[in-house]
């Protein structure tokens, strides 16, 4: 009961962190979007169109864009509360139906990319832990050093040279092929698509749980117990699977759910380079157009996601450690 109730003063303190977060976010954003030097206007009806001053003031008259900048805010602070988040400029849809669209497409490519980095990510710390400063160990190293500074669009564009220019394995870009109806879209066609994104996610986030994990086998191996289980005789392999491997997965997943800040970044990044229909590269083209509605929902949204994941994080090390499990959680 206890317990229950110091999870609950947590919960509720994340919670106000998180509402304080948000209207700090929106008042940056907002303040940003005023400072560009991007006219929703221009953007709206494109550059090369010929459009008289007449019409310009109706447009900005119909998207409340000629009102003042405080009036605007509080306006769309207003509706948020009342659950309206209003209308993409770019879209010409409900801000909230765009983001589910979009959201929904990102949201398979982070899964698939999130779980194989992790998977991928905590065997290959696993096998460089236990072979310290052997060769396998300084491969991994390598490897994960020299990914870990690599660019998530660098990479991209080189899988696209690669694997689609070159070899003809995958498509170029987008979610879908071209010229075909959406109830023509088959669920491998889906994943054609997207295999190159996903595997430019995964690899560059691969490199920060395989070191973590291979810190923590160290240590593990270097612990007064495992001297002990070496002592009675264990094996090496006894040892990984029984003493290593139950030691180490908790931080390694902890870690990975504190990673969803650096996952949703790549993936606008990875979207960027694939053309790929999702959340990422609408935020891109939200804040090039002016779309102010589209970007503040976007911004709501991908601060919970990211949020959760913290939270989630947090709760796990009570688990992991005792000294917060059996005090107060800050």
């Amino acid at each position: 009961m206890k317990n229950n109730k110091k999870i609950g003063v947590f919960l509720g303190k994340k919670f106000i962190r998180l509402i304080t977060l948000l209207v700090a976010l929106c008042i940056v954003t907002f303040v940003l979007m005023e400072l560009s030097p991007i006219d929703p206007v221009t953007a709206y009806v494109g550059a090369s169109s010929k459009v008289s001053a007449a019409q310009r003031e109706l447009i900005a008259e119909h998207w409340g864009l000629n009102q003042p900048p405080v009036e605007r805010f509080m306006c769309w602070f207003k509706s948020i509360i009342q659950g309206d988040w209003g209308t993409s400029l770019i879209y010409r849809r409900p801000v909230l139906e765009v983001i589910g669209e979009k959201f929904k497409a990102s949201l398979y490519l982070m899964i698939i990319a999130w779980v194989i980095s992790g998977i991928l990510g905590f065997i290959m710390g696993i096998i460089s832990g236990s072979n310290e400063d052997k060769l396998i160990d300084k491969i991994i190293r390598g490897y994960c050093y020299i990914v870990i500074s690599t660019p998530t669009f660098w990479l991209g564009i080189l899988f696209i040279m690669v694997f689609s220019v070159k070899l003809g394995w995958f498509p170029v870009a987008l979610g879908v092929p071209i010229g075909i109806n959406a109830a023509d879209v088959t669920f491998w066609d889906l994943l054609k698509h997207m295999i190159l994104p996903a595997a430019t996610l995964s690899l560059i986030a691969v490199s920060n749980i395989c070191l973590h994990t291979r810190q923590k086998v160290i240590e593990v191996l270097d612990s007064d117990y495992v001297l002990f289980a070496k002592a009675r005789g264990e094996s090496k392999k006894s040892i990984i699977f029984n003493h290593v491997i139950k030691n180490v997965s908790l931080p390694a997943i902890t870690l990975q759910f504190l990673s969803f800040s650096e996952l949703f970044a790549g993936t606008i990044f990875a979207e960027q380079v694939f053309s790929y229909p999702g959340l990422g590269q609408a935020t891109v083209s939200a804040g090039l157009k002016g779309d102010v509605p589209l970007l503040m929902g976007i911004v709501i949204i991908s601060c919970v996601f990211v949020y959760s994941g913290n939270i989630i994080a947090d709760l796990l090390y009570r688990v992991i450690d005792p000294r917060i499990k059996g005090g107060e959680i800050a």
